[in-house]
This record gives C-alpha cells, sequence and structure tokens, in this order.
C-alpha cells in the first residue's frame, strides 16, 4: 500500500518517507512511526513537528491522528526520548 493511501497521510508525507527510504505502509509498519519520525528528524526534514508522529501513528492505527489519546502521545514521547 501506499503512504499516501493511509489515513493522515498525503502526497507531502509521502515524499518526506521516501527521503528516508520509507516507501511503502509496510515498512512504515515494521519500523514505526517513533523510528521513522528519528529518521525524518535526522534527516532535517524542512516543516517537521510532532504532527507528523501523530500522523504516522494515527496511520498505522487507522484513526485520526487529531483523536490519538493523550496517554498514546506520552508514550511516544517518552519512546522518542529514549535514544
Amino acid at each position: 500500500m501506499r503512504i499516501r493511501d493511509l489515513r493522515n497521510l498525503g502526497p507531502k508525507s509521502e515524499v518526506w518517507l521516501e527521503q528516508v527510504g520509507v516507501r511503502d505502509a509496510g515498512l512504515l509498519a515494521e519500523l514505526g512511526a517513533v523510528e521513522v519520525y528519528r529518521r525524518l528528524r535526522d534527516a532535517a526534514v524542512p516543516g517537521l513537528s510532532l504532527n507528523a508522529l501523530w500522523a504516522m501513528e494515527g496511520a498505522l492505527a487507522d484513526v485520526d491522528w487529531r483523536l490519538l489519546p493523550a496517554e498514546r502521545r506520552q508514550e511516544l514521547l517518552a519512546e522518542l526520548a529514549e535514544e
């Protein structure tokens, strides 16, 4: 499945993810939202914000990113801080 076909993600997200080698939904799922976000951050993708992390996590869970529970967001932030 193409990245742009996932909920919350579109052509811009697809371009960003291609820059870090994530070309399909399967690899996004395999790596997880936090690891892909780290790669995007390390690649200094212009305009990157935590909304991208929420969007990817929502895409993997098939929910609107704005509906991710605060607890899940905190878990993602904690995982991101574990570098």
